[in-house]
């Protein structure tokens, strides 16, 4: 009795073990591949230094997957066209990722949510983000170094994106179960994340990884950097202005030659104002006093592209700009000590020296970028649908 019962169960589980590998023979894609891996490539003269968190590495297919997120107004948790919102529906490409003082929905590039309210500040664009270590928004809210772990790094931005009330004023489980429902996307996360159950975690991460590529390194000043085109004398009498105290002291915030990304990243303030009442300056962030009136020092590459300019978009041209910092700066209690000319009202340029600033600012302008097919909005997303 024994013996034949120990046959039965030898018997039994060999028959188990050959449906095992049966079964394991039938699926031979069940065992899904890894990401590829993506090295940003690191422009001649750029730091070296990435703002990459450890657990969102670069790859081919998690670029892939965060463009048609980017894109797709989906995002927002609705399917009505008129409720459609992604981030490409502010952030264009041809304003270097920012709204423009020309978009066709949002009248002098002040831009609202879904539901009417408008954003507190002006855009900032979206370009050269790898770079920065400094903190992101007008006042740094989100950084690295914030209590708050829900505003790290841009993977957040995408959630403060759909939950904001004057934004996509959505909720991300919603958003979540939309994608989830979209034929093709499943797949998609599968390739880029393991899965084809899609979080919000990985929606985040995705388009963190496209806003990650963005990256202009090939205007006019890049190609003189490299002696591959010369700059004209207007040109090159504006760089000199540029980058001396004497001329237009804008190197000191805003970088030059050993500084290729046209900004610190930092925020000053640089005298706009005598009276202080904006809820979400960098003081707001800091509590010090010195940061009332301090704002981030935005890139100057594009910058032709995203005006109008300041957090609060008050000069609408580059012209203006220059005007104020050659003869309106106001003293303050605040201001930041980089600001040297503040006893003359500003640095006092003559309007020759004017036009060559600004005629040195424009060989910033990089066409690659604004039209790079790899960052443009796709003509079709993964259920064959176009918006």
């Amino acid at each position: 009795m024994f013996r034949r019962t120990e046959k039965s169960g030898f018997v039994v589980l060999m028959l188990f073990a050959l449906i095992i590998v049966l079964v394991s023979g039938c699926n031979p894609d069940e065992t899904v591949p890894e990401p590829t891996p993506y090295s940003l490539p690191i422009p001649k003269y750029f730091p070296t230094k990435l703002n990459i968190p450890s657990d969102n590495p670069l790859t081919v297919e998690g670029i892939e997957l965060g463009r048609y997120l980017f894109y797709d107004g989906r995002l927002s948790g609705r399917t009505h066209p008129d409720s459609l919102m992604s981030c490409g529906t502010c952030h264009l490409q041809s304003r270097s990722f920012e709204c423009g003082i020309d978009h066709p929905k949002y009248t002098g590039g002040k831009t609202y949510g879904i539901k009417g309210f408008q954003t507190p500040h002006y855009m900032l664009p979206l370009i050269n983000l790898v770079w920065n270590e400094s903190g992101y928004m007008w006042n740094g809210a989100v950084s690295n170094t914030s209590n708050d772990k829900n505003k790290r790094n841009i993977e957040d931005f995408v959630r403060m994106g759909v939950e904001a009330q004057h934004e996509m004023a959505g909720d991300t489980t919603t958003t979540k179960i939309l994608i989830q429902s979209i034929p093709g996307y499943p797949e998609l996360f599968e390739k880029a994340f393991g899965s084809k159950t899609v979080t919000f975690k990985n929606i985040s991460r995705a388009i963190a990884q496209f806003v990650r590529t963005l990256v202009s390194s090939d205007s006019k000043f890049d190609r003189y950097m490299r002696g591959e085109e010369q700059l004209t004398t207007g040109e090159l009498n504006g760089y000199v202005l540029f980058m001396t105290e004497e001329g237009g002291d804008c190197f000191h915030c805003h970088g030059g030659e050993g500084n290729p990304l046209f900004t610190t990243n930092l925020f000053y303030n640089n005298g706009k104002d005598t009276v202080f009442g904006d809820p979400f300056d960098r003081y707001s962030i800091t509590g010090d006093d010195q940061d009332r009136g301090a704002y981030k020092a935005t890139t100057l590459r594009n910058v032709e592209f995203t005006g109008p300019y300041m957090h609060d978009g008050r000069f609408k041209t580059l012209e203006e700009v220059i005007d104020f910092y050659s003869e309106s700066v106001l003293w303050s209690p605040y201001i930041h000590p980089l600001m040297h000319h503040v006893n003359d009202g500003g640095v006092q340029l003559t309007p020759q020296e004017k036009r060559d600033i600004i005629a040195f600012i424009r060989t910033l302008r990089d066409d690659v970028f604004l039209t790079n097919p790899a960052f443009s909005k796709p003509d079709k997303f993964p259920d064959g649908s176009v918006q």
